[in-house]
């Protein structure tokens, strides 16, 4: 008769749960593993799920990129869900003394060619469209301001303006890329080449020397302001490649000869400019523009959130998602095991081989609470901590991870371990937070101490090595709403 009882009141529970409460189900694993977690039995161990309601908004926040990080140059003129995108880097380039000359007899120089070598790291989007770059110059009315950032988002006029072209517009198929390249002077991979006009070549070669140009980097800059590289956006590109200004094979290439004793006999040279890590002036712009695009239907503009099926991350800067979960506040006491937060990329049948696997999803996303008042973001405190080893991202999640569901083999998954978070919220009262999706580049995150410490707030600083490359990922998910692939929040608990 115990027995009986037990069952009927369990069953009972879940028929009143239900006006909170999705549903108390038998589901013995967790997205995350289950560490400690008991079975769940259907009497002391049950878990349940609720409901939450998701919206998309633009990422306002500045977003930058170092002087060490991966730059992105490209465009991407094809992707129905999040739109088009450009890429331009601007930086400057120089020798490595001052004052510089070519080795050499000055009057027995012979120019032979200016090439201007990018290390390539990669690239996201489609390797089989070609990629069309142009080399121009800096104007000089707009050098870049060496001591500062310049935002990746600069919102509308690029504040750096671009001369004339140095040399032809150049096909690269990113697809070879990987090839080997030798002459000379070295033999190397993974470099993208693009050869420059033949009086490119002649004025820092014959016409700059150190009476002039070379004599200190102060008039250097007066005579060249650097490089600007910009992609054709008309042609068919769908790719942004990722390049190292402080990779070693990114370099300005001198290529002439010389007789220093006047002999027939001519030595062939090569001197090198690059780009200085510490105190070179560089840019990299990245521009979105979503204008008939799908999120452009589902991004909400004011603060009259609603519960859309589908909502969109996009990596920085890019495309945020918020989450609230209004069954939180009227929760009752008990013992929480784990709670998760789980999100799901809803495929893009029409584009499903193509477009949808070329434009991968973000590696990363950070789950945060949202700071109306600062305009950043907190940390879901008890369960994102950092430590002298930074964020303990393997325990609270945001890795990208693959799972065959819904008749789909390889669908992209996100969770969040918020277990401490909402033990704080039903047996203490700490307050429940607006949430935020994002898929950061370099960030900040306001830290609290788990609880008992003292509320005090720190400013810690997320980097690429933390969360995604810039402008690297999209992923469209399933909303609150969703009918196959909701997001939702899974809790395994004991009843007190």
């Amino acid at each position: 008769m115990r027995l009986i009882s037990t069952l009927r009141n369990t069953f009972i529970f879940c028929i009143i749960s239900t006006s909170i409460l999705t549903g108390c189900t038998r589901i013995t694993s967790t997205e995350l593993g289950g560490g400690l977690i008991p079975p769940i039995d259907g009497v002391f161990t049950k878990d349940t799920i609720l409901d939450v309601i998701t919206d998309t908004y633009y990422d306002q926040d500045t977003t930058r990129i170092y002087k060490g990080d991966v730059h992105v140059l490209g465009a991407i003129t094809n992707d129905p869900i999040f739109g088009r995108t450009s890429a331009s880097m601007f930086f400057e380039m120089a020798p490595s003394y001052y004052p510089f000359f070519i080795s050499g007899n000055k009057d027995s120089v012979k120019v032979d060619s200016a090439v201007l070598i990018l290390g390539y790291n990669g690239f996201y989007g489609d390797s089989t469209q070609p990629l069309r770059l142009t080399v121009s110059e800096i104007n000089q009315s707009t050098r870049l301001n060496r001591d500062r950032l310049y935002p990746a988002n600069y919102p509308n006029v690029t504040p750096v303006s671009i001369g004339a072209p140095m040399g032809s517009p150049v096909n690269v198929d990113i697809r070879r890329l990987n090839d080997t390249i030798r002459n000379r002077f070295e033999v190397s991979t993974r470099q993208i080449r693009i050869p420059l006009r033949a009086d490119i070549a002649q004025r820092f070669i014959k016409n700059y020397d150190s009476t002039n140009a070379y004599k200190n980097d102060s008039i250097f800059r007066t005579y060249f302001a650097g490089f600007a590289l910009t992609t054709d956006q008309n042609a068919p590109a769908n790719a942004l490649l990722r390049i190292s200004l402080s990779d070693t094979n990114t370099k300005f290439a001198l290529y002439y000869s010389t007789s220093s004793t006047g002999a027939t006999t001519r030595d062939t040279s090569v001197q090198y400019f690059r780009f200085n890590t510490t105190s070179g002036g560089d840019a990299n712009f990245v521009t979105r523009n979503r204008a008939g695009s799908q999120v452009a239907n589902y991004v909400t503009t004011n603060n009259n959130p609603k519960s859309d099926s589908l909502v969109y991350v996009q990596a920085a800067p890019g495309v945020n998602v918020r989450v609230r979960i209004p069954g939180l506040a009227t929760l009752s006491n008990r013992i929480i095991h784990r709670a998760e937060l789980i999100a799901e990329q809803v495929p893009d049948d029409a584009n499903l081989l193509t477009i949808d696997q070329q434009m991968s999803a973000p590696r990363y996303l950070l789950l945060s609470v949202l700071d109306s008042v600062r305009n950043s973001k907190r940390n879901v405190r008890n369960d994102y901590i950092f430590s002298t080893d930074g964020p303990n991202i393997t325990d609270f999640g945001g890795f990208a991870f693959y799972k065959t569901t819904q008749g789909y083999n390889r669908v992209t998954a996100y969770t969040f371990n918020l277990s401490r978070y909402i033990q704080g919220i039903i047996s203490r009262k700490d307050s429940s937070h607006l949430l935020q999706l994002s898929a950061p580049t370099n960030d900040s995150i306001y830290y609290t101490n788990p609880y008992p410490n003292p509320n005090t707030q720190l400013l810690y600083y997320l980097n690429p090595s933390i969360g995604n490359d810039v402008a690297n990922g999209r992923v469209r998910l399933g909303g609150g709403t969703h009918s196959r692939f909701r997001m939702r929040l899974r809790i395994i608990f004991s009843r007190i």
